[in-house]
């Protein structure tokens, strides 16, 4: 199965699109902020009742029973699955608050690998390592850990990092799989009403609000079976081996994309105006942006198609080689020069590079020092570019590299045009 684009992962809207979705969220939005209220204070004794009372089976019942109340309900499909002899589990990453369900089914840890010591990381269910460690120290660390007689099992996620649950599997990081030999994966599937379940780059502190806001939330656990190291193989192998029957079992694809990629999505995100985003996450999703009959050229948007031109300038100064439709027809789409050369030189945009001599825009009269930038620029990001985004994170940051020495190239010769050379260069 062909794997899909990142934007895919991840949740970027919390509301859902279907307008009768939204009226009946707007119908049930008293009855919520009543539930949320309400929940809070059941929270707070949720949390003074699993501190209070020691670990064991009658307090995860308790504590099991009040998160019914808070919303959070938690089915497995058979206990006597789960292997009580393996020390290291392994399950996709959905919510903030997928190693306390699985802590509500049986008593196990998870480390804290991104935050800080303390009350907040105590509190949340997690392991305190106590200070900062590198992979190398924390695999260390843990192996010494599971080797300890009456310790509880670990509970891990190779993922590092949360996604959708809908789509696809970030690329499972081998480090937990060098742990012991034997690993069982667990699979959690999430399901809400009127809202996603999470969102790509929520807190904590929000997840935890929406989830008491909602009616409920229903987590549902499977125990697959015990996955063991086969001779010669190494963790990265095993790692593969176990995404792929995660995938299978959640009706998902596995991908290469790491967190890493995440981050990058992110960022990228965060530099695209709400209407452009919301744009490109429709097309995507294979939906066509809806454009009323007529507008175009009726000018409805005059300061924008004034702006067009000059923008389009801009990006054939930085990428000489692409034609002026295909620039513009970009621009309209995205109204920001950035974003432009960023498709352009990803190859998100497919065209016919033309000699950037002959026709086109014409050329600013530029000095010496910019003529010489200028060229080198043109030389660089005349390259051909991959069609599709690279499975291969070494020509994905190569990419990245390309498309940020363009960029800094263009800044550089847009402020000596403007300024000129620096004092010290003047002087020269």
């Amino acid at each position: 199965m062909e794997a899909p684009p990142v934007d895919r992962l991840f949740h970027v809207r919390r509301l859902p699109n279907d307008g009768f979705l939204l009226l009946l969220l707007l119908l049930y939005c008293p009855v919520g902020l009543c539930l949320l209220v309400l929940r809070v204070f059941i929270g707070v004794h949720v949390f003074l009742v699993s501190c209070a009372l020691p670990d064991s089976l009658f307090r995860r019942f308790i504590v099991r029973v009040m998160c019914s109340l808070l919303g959070m309900f938690v089915r497995q499909n058979d206990p006597r699955l789960r292997d009580r002899s393996v020390k290291v589990f392994v399950c996709n990453h959905t919510t903030h608050f997928d190693h306390n369900i699985i802590n509500l089914l049986f008593s196990c840890n998870t480390p804290m690998l991104n935050g800080v010591p303390g009350f907040l990381c105590w509190a949340r269910g997690f392991m305190e390592l106590g200070t900062a460690w590198s992979r190398a120290e924390l695999l260390e660390h843990l192996k010494q850990y599971v080797s300890q007689e009456g310790s509880l099992p670990l509970l891990l996620f190779p993922e590092e990092e949360a996604t959708n649950g809908r789509v696809g599997l970030l690329k499972f990081s081998s480090w937990p799989f060098s742990i012991q030999d034997d690993v069982q994966p667990v699979a959690m599937h999430v399901q809400r009403p009127f809202v996603a379940t999470s969102l790509a780059d929520s807190s904590f502190l929000t997840e935890l609000l929406w989830t008491l806001f909602v009616p409920f939330t229903v987590y549902q656990v499977r125990w697959l079976p015990t996955m063991s190291k086969q001779d010669g193989e190494y963790g990265e192998e095993l790692a593969v081996r176990a995404q792929e029957l995660l995938a299978l079992e959640l009706g998902i694809v596995s991908t290469h994309f790491t967190s890493a990629d995440k981050a990058e999505y992110l960022k990228r995100l965060r530099h695209i105006p709400p209407e452009t985003s919301s744009t490109v996450h429709n097309r995507s999703m294979g939906a066509r942006p809806r454009v009323p009959a007529g507008v175009t050229g009726l000018g409805l948007f005059p300061q924008e198609d004034a702006r067009l031109p000059g923008m389009a300038q801009q990006v054939r100064e930085v990428l000489p080689q692409v034609p002026l439709d295909v620039i513009k027809r970009d621009l309209a789409k995205t109204d920001c020069v950035d974003t432009t050369i960023a498709n352009l030189l990803e190859g998100t945009i497919s065209f016919t590079a033309e000699d950037a001599t002959s026709g086109g825009l014409a050329q600013p009269t530029m000095s010496a020092t910019d003529v010489k930038r200028s060229s080198y620029t043109t030389a660089h990001t005349s390259k051909p570019n991959a069609k599709t985004f690279a499975r291969s994170p070494t020509a994905r940051h190569l990419s990245l590299q390309e498309r940020k020495d363009a960029l800094y190239d263009y800044a550089r010769s847009r402020y000596l045009q403007k300024y000129g050379p620096p004092s010290s260069e003047k002087h020269e």
